[in-house]
This record gives C-alpha cells, structure tokens and sequence, in this order.
C-alpha cells in the first residue's frame, strides 16, 4: 500500500496543485481545462493534501473465541 508521502507516486489530477475538484469526478485544470480526476498529464505536481487514501480494512474477529481473550 502507498503512503501519501512516497516519491514515486501515480499521477492523477484529482490530487495535483494545478486542479481545482468539481463534482462528479471531474477536475478544472490551469494548464488543460476540465478533465477526468483519474487522468493525468506531464504537468503533474504531487498536492498530498488533496489527497483521500483508502479507508483501513476493518478487522475481523470471527476467527477468534471468547477464550482467546481470557487470562
């Protein structure tokens, strides 16, 4: 999984400094216009605030039983 922070990030306008989000997974571009926030350009500089990474998975307990968490 990525950090937001790594170097050698995938470009995507929805998370570059030149695009400004509108809604329905569209960005407005300085350079391009409006484009598709999954698309990318040579343009392309890394904003980490603009970036939303995955939820957490969340965890799964079932495998355990009540004595697991007995002393």
């Amino acid at each position: 999984m990525p950090s937001m922070f790594e170097k050698d990030i995938e470009p995507r306008c929805g998370y570059c400094q030149r695009g400004t989000p509108l809604d329905d997974g569209k960005v407005m571009c300085v350079k391009k216009g409006i484009v598709a926030a999954s698309g990318s350009c040579r343009r392309f500089r890394y904003d980490p605030l603009k970036r939303v990474p995955p939820k957490p998975m969340t965890a799964s307990f079932d495998r355990f039983k009540d004595e697991d968490f007995t002393l």
